[in-house]
């Protein structure tokens, strides 16, 4: 046999091996990233709302499973580097939105509404007409202003705890000049570490039996107050900060969204996790490119492999999400919070930027990011909404007066 013959024969698997060995490692990093790089938002937001500990651990587990399932169908069903995520914008909403009326159920029956309407824009196209209505300035001026608060903690917290958040500030800085991507992964382990020399230190006790994953049952309560002040912006955010940046960024490495089918999906996804503490799921954003990118292999027909490899890892991730869980719910007062805010200042930079990039929308966006930002709440409704009806009456006036000059 020619030595060309046999050279040619023996780099056919290699390259096979090398094909099949990309997407399977960038779909490993997609979840490792997605996953360690804002689960503390979701638990930070789920507390706040009124979650317990087992509650939040439950909620946690229950996002984790229903969008790696998620994942899994879709990638599978159109062969296209589908993936999906918990609404991190929609956990720092709650982070920012306090216990409701009727506590810890009315949350959870919120979150119950958000999936129905998230599902019923892949069912009716006028929703998705009527949600594209939504000034973009005024929707990413809402979101800024919700996540100021968490993006403020890490900087707070040095003032009260230097020697505890400075390690984890100072890596996340570092992480950011050499791999920006594992930023906040790195910090989260660090962070990981100071709690573990605290827990060593001071003591703590670490409760053995909270260390499996379970998921608890709360039975939704619906309240009008709750429906306007956390369903409707968590909707809203979660569509305009998640759901449409992941329709762009597929089709930015030339992939088309099977829209309606994706809004069945994470709808579907969401109201099936809402009485067990999912607040919501939905298209990845940021995440989405390390799948459908050329991470994920120059084959572009076999980078849905990477999004599938994605949707197995998210579910051994769900594995550890009880462990995880206890592990920081012995960490000091405001580590925790630190890490959530660490990792939204780039969706604080993106939401900023977005808001005021259009000079006849920075009067409205900047009403709408100061009265989110202010916390105020008026009839039990939190301030999202609040911030988001000023802002268009105080667009809509501003341009029905400019005719007039």
């Amino acid at each position: 046999m020619p030595a060309s013959s046999l050279h040619t024969g023996q780099s056919r698997p290699a390259s096979a091996s090398r094909q099949l060995s990309r997407p399977l490692v960038a779909g490993i990093v997609t979840a490792l990233v997605g996953f360690t790089s804002s689960f503390a938002v979701v638990l930070a937001g789920l507390r706040a709302v009124g979650a317990t500990q087992e509650q939040a651990a439950s909620g946690l587990l229950a996002l984790t499973l229903t969008f790696g399932l998620g994942v899994l169908w879709l990638s599978w069903r159109s062969r296209l580097p589908v993936t999906l995520a918990w609404s991190t914008p929609g956990a720092a909403l709650l982070a920012g939105t306090g216990v409701p009326d009727g506590g810890w159920p009315a949350a959870v029956g919120s979150f119950l509404i958000a999936g129905v309407l998230i599902a019923l824009t892949g069912l009716i196209p006028a929703l998705g007409k009527l949600m594209a209505k939504i000034p973009t300035a005024l929707a990413q001026a809402m979101l800024a202003g919700v996540l100021l608060s968490l993006c403020l903690a890490p900087f707070k917290a040095l003032g009260t705890a230097p020697q505890l958040v400075a390690p984890v500030i100072l890596c996340w800085l570092v992480m950011m000049k050499l791999a920006p991507r594992w930023s906040v992964p790195a910090a989260l382990l660090v962070a990981l570490a100071v709690i573990g020399i605290y827990i060593v230190v001071n003591g703590v006790d670490i409760p053995v039996n909270r260390l499996l994953p379970e998921l608890h049952w709360t039975t939704p309560a619906f309240t009008l107050s709750t429906v306007a002040g956390i369903a409707l912006p968590l909707f809203i955010v979660t569509m305009a900060s998640q759901n449409i940046p992941g329709v762009a960024v597929l089709k930015s490495f030339g992939y088309t969204v099977p829209w309606r089918q994706s809004m069945l999906v994470t709808g579907a996804g969401t109201a099936l996790g809402s009485p067990f503490g999912g607040h919501a799921i939905n298209l990845a954003a940021l995440s989405a490119a390390l799948a459908a990118g050329e991470e994920a292999g120059e084959d572009r027909g076999r980078r849905w492999i990477a999004a599938f490899t994605s949707g197995l890892a998210y579910l051994v991730l769900a594995a550890f999400s009880a462990a995880l869980v206890t592990v920081v719910a012995a960490a000091p007062p405001g580590l925790l919070e630190a890490v959530a805010g660490l990792a939204l200042l780039g969706t604080l930079a993106s939401a900023i930027a977005s808001a005021l990039a259009i000079a006849e929308e920075r009067m409205g966006a900047s009403v709408t990011f100061l009265i989110a930002a202010s916390g105020l709440s008026f009839a039990g409704i939190g301030a999202a909404f609040w911030a988001l009806a000023a802002g268009i009456l105080v667009r809509w006036v501003l341009k029905t007066r400019e005719p007039q000059k």
